[in-house]
């Protein structure tokens, strides 16, 4: 088998060699050119020294051509790795480095940061470039043919590399298998992404979400994905769903309350889009309701990790209910566990979240410990707290290294962050708990308020609605306005980098 293959070929068998597959503003491909030109990077590729199970890096922005050379990478035999196109250069020295990759491909733009890095990595990979705007990678690329030459590859041989984007410290690489990628037509359909629809993602192809969903599920029913190239705002989002007028759209929490707070959700071109999908991060249940009144479409939530690939509980068109990520897919096992391990099965407890399922990665790179510490008889821990009610529907209260013990009592910072998103002029909240100056866990808000707001009324708003709703153990002693949130490019919130902030200010006051 070849997970290339697995991507490309139902669409090709249903005699959709003629429709679009890739749409990137002028710059289209259907599915027969799609393959063809698969084909020519895999040959250049394995013509490149590059052997069986090494990582290829990909240091690209958005375009058809990073699309063609993940999946060559794939068909070649070789393990494809997308990387964040913003990380700085000692980010992108230690993937270099801890990958193992013999060979780079990167956009010109990028060119002069990874040879700046030369002398910081041994041994220091091949470096091609895509001398673009447009097709690229001529010298690369030159002589080979675009006849298909898939190596055959055993389920468990890996395929795809990514590194976590860091919401609790330094990137992980989590390893996929060519045998990880075919649950992925399953559930794209399972989304209602039919063949023939327009599917647009507004994260970028180093984001798993991305990859699975807005790639390689999109390609795999038949459906035409849509890029961007540029870095997504509001108004590119807006521009992009006006022109392309997709069917279905994946994004983030954090772009529909951008969307929402600049006043443009209710626009005609994201009324005509059949539903949303948010993943990533948690869905706030006032964004969900507040972009639903505002389109007239439904917005669907899931709940996916780097290490799943796809999305495992999800609500559906038939399954909704804001404020809940849904119910399991048909297809993965879940279950939570208390601090001793054992199951819990009594609804409305919150446990930690374990997870099989066919798309489970195999296992973290260079980190055999780790990998070992978060597997047990064929189940993932996933370090997410979640709960399930009596109906069956499954939420979160956040992460197991979030939870906060205050006054001797456990505190959800999602809890608090739900409540201070309820007020008038708050944009963003995160809830931190950090030591102060005697060594005592402490509650703090940092809220993101809309520009114009009076920010001490807007504090005394807030502090009051917190107080009317919420035990006082778990009301913040402070609220700290901040222009914008730590967020991984991704669109997660690095709390961890709020913590040390506080840390910080506690240790030199």
């Amino acid at each position: 088998m070849n997970a290339a293959d697995v991507i490309l070929d139902p669409a090709l068998k249903e005699g959709r060699g003629s429709q679009l597959a890739v749409i990137a503003g002028a710059w289209t491909l259907t599915y027969d050119a799609l393959e063809k030109r698969v084909n020519r990077f895999a040959h250049a590729v394995r013509a490149a020294g590059v052997k069986r199970g090494q990582p290829v890096l990909l240091l690209m922005k958005d375009t058809p051509d990073l699309v063609c050379a993940y999946l060559g990478i794939m068909r070649s035999g070789a393990v494809s790795c997308s990387l964040n196109t913003r990380l700085v250069g000692a980010d992108i020295a230690y993937i270099m480095q801890d990958s193992g990759a013999p060979l780079i491909l990167v956009d010109r733009d990028f060119l002069p940061l990874v040879e700046s890095l030369k002398g910081q990595v041994n041994p220091f990979p091949r470096v091609e470039v895509r001398d673009g705007p447009g097709e690229g990678f001529a010298a690369f690329l030159a002589g080979q043919p675009e006849t298909r030459q898939s190596a055959d590859m055993r389920p468990d041989e890996l395929c795809l590399l990514s590194y976590t984007s860091g919401t609790t410290g330094k990137p992980k690489g989590v390893e996929h298998m060519h045998g990880s990628i075919e649950p992925g037509e399953r559930h794209t359909r399972w989304m209602s992404v039919k063949g023939g629809d327009r599917v647009f993602s507004t994260s970028k192809l180093f984001f798993t979400y991305a990859i699975a969903c807005g790639m390689m599920g999109t390609l795999m029913v038949g459906a035409t994905m849509i890029l961007n190239e540029d870095w997504p705002d509001a108004a590119i989002v807006a521009a992009i769903v006006e022109r392309e007028k997709p069917d279905i759209v994946y994004s983030v929490p954090s772009m529909y309350q951008r969307i929402l707070s600049e006043g443009i959700a209710g626009k005609d071109c994201f009324k005509k889009v059949r539903a949303y999908v948010s993943a990533g991060e948690r869905l706030p249940e006032g964004v969900c309701r507040n972009w639903m009144d505002a389109t007239g479409s439904l917005l669907l939530e899931g709940i996916g990790t780097t290490e799943v690939l796809f999305l495992f509980i999800t609500t559906t068109p038939t399954a909704l209910k804001p404020g809940f990520c849904g119910k399991p897919v048909p297809w993965v096992k879940v279950k939570i566990t208390d601090g001793e391990g054992n199951a819990i099965g009594a609804p409305n407890e919150s446990g930690t979240l374990w997870v099989q399922m066919p798309s489970v990665f195999k296992g973290y790179r260079n980190k055999p410990e780790l990998t070992a510490a978060v597997f047990k008889d064929g189940w993932w821990r996933t370090g997410d707290v979640f709960a399930f009610d009596e109906d069956g529907w499954w939420y979160t209260p956040g992460r197991a290294d979030d939870m906060l013990k205050i006054s001797g009592q456990w505190v959800s910072p999602t809890e608090v962050e739900e409540v201070a998103m309820t007020v008038p002029g708050i944009l963003e909240a995160a809830a931190v708990g950090a030591p102060n100056k005697d060594g005592l866990i402490r509650l703090t808000l940092f809220a993101v308020a809309d520009p114009g707001e009076p920010l001490e009324a807007l504090e005394q708003r807030v502090v009051e609605t917190l107080r009317q709703n919420l035990a006082i153990y778990k009301c913040p002693r402070h609220v700290r306005f901040i222009e914008a949130m730590p967020r991984t490019p991704t669109g997660k919130m690095q709390r961890f980098k709020l913590r040390e902030r506080l840390v910080a200010e506690a240790a030199s006051s």
